[in-house]
């Protein structure tokens, strides 16, 4: 992977991201981003789910779909091709997701705003520096070509494979809750799919699909959202597997934290 495109405002929003991936990184390892079951009310706002989420990921989309349709590569094949795996993952992310959560009527608000200021530079950020990357191909490595290259055909694999886990255990944790009476009980052991091994699945299954994503596209870019996402994640993995052994005495002693039979 090369490091400099020639592009200075590009390389500069890459280099910024490496920057706060390394603040991620580093933050993981004092605390959990305050959200859901670790919301805290002592940063100040806390939002209602439902919108926190949704604010949260649309500039994803919205910077996305501007910058890559400013490039002159934008109707190029492999661009589409890119793109389209993009848009595949912020329609689940940052559509279907947030406005699919169950909430417990009346619940006070659980996502902070600290984490909505966040999680909207690095939507940003990422939205930036792969729609422009996609359209405008500053390291000429996008021709039809691409298509049939071994790093993006096993990269596709691997993204496919952590995307439908990642689906696949966002609805299992759907379905706990009741539509029709979302408040009965607000928390429950969930059963079946990725969690017959983890505790966290649906990170588990993030982390594989923004692996695939960055082989896929053998591009920095990838390696940023990457290194941003098991920052955040792989600790509050650790966070989740305590709280639930905590909280459920009859909670499965073989189930793994993150990775199946290992930790």
């Amino acid at each position: 992977m090369t490091w400099y495109t020639g592009n200075t405002a590009y390389d500069t929003v890459l280099t910024v991201g490496f920057g706060f991936a390394a603040f991620v990184l580093i933050g993981g390892l004092f605390g959990q981003s305050p959200y859901g079951r670790f919301a805290t009310a002592k940063l100040g706002l806390n939002l209602n789910p439902k919108l926190g989420w949704w604010l949260m990921e649309i500039p994803a989309t919205v910077v996305f779909l501007f910058c890559y349709l400013s490039g002159p590569n934008r109707f190029e094949p492999t661009s589409l091709v890119l793109a389209s795996i993009w848009l595949l993952h912020y329609a689940n992310r940052g559509w279907f997701f947030p406005l699919s959560i169950r909430q417990v009527p009346g619940k006070r608000g659980s996502f902070n705003i600290s984490v909505l200021g966040m999680g909207m530079f690095v939507t940003m950020l990422h939205g930036y520096l792969n729609g422009t990357l996609f359209s405008h191909d500053y390291l000429g490595q996008y021709g039809t070509d691409w298509l049939t290259d071994p790093r993006f055909l096993i990269g596709l694999v691997i993204y496919l494979s952590g995307f439908a886990l990642l689906v696949s255990s966002e609805s299992i944790v759907r379905n706990l809750r009741d539509k029709n009476d979302p408040g009965a009980t607000e928390y429950k052991i969930p059963f079946g799919g990725g969690f017959r091994f983890v505790t966290s699945p649906t990170y588990l299954g993030e982390l594989i699909a923004w692996s695939g994503f960055a082989i896929l596209t053998w591009a920095l870019p990838g390696v940023v959202i990457l290194l941003i996402t098991a920052g955040n994640l792989i600790p509050r993995a650790f966070a989740t597997h305590r709280w639930y052994r905590e909280k459920f005495a009859d909670y499965p002693a073989e189930r793994k934290a993150l990775i199946p039979y290992v930790i």
